[in-house]
């Protein structure tokens, strides 16, 4: 496991609320429903998560609607989580 990703995750609330919600391949529109919180934060989050490569977006051509989902190291973390 990444334990520098994990104590990055862990730093924030919000950071954490949204590793444990990808647990499909989702938009930051249905990210930012789902925690109620803004869709800019979403996108910044999944930003920063991409180059910890704890996401990947699994649809980068498309303009709008671009669906994330955790890569293996998220995914551990993600489990790490719920423990």
């Amino acid at each position: 496991m990444d334990w520098q990703a994990y104590s990055f995750i862990v730093r924030s609330k919000q950071r954490a609320r949204v590793i444990l919600t990808l647990n499909k391949p989702k938009t930051p529109t249905q990210l930012g429903s789902e925690l109620d919180i803004s869709v800019s934060h979403i996108s910044r989050t999944l930003r920063e998560f991409m180059k910890k490569k704890l996401v990947e977006c699994i649809t980068p051509k498309e303009k709008v609607g671009r669906l994330y989902k955790l890569t293996k190291n998220g995914e551990k973390i993600r489990q790490h989580l719920k423990e």
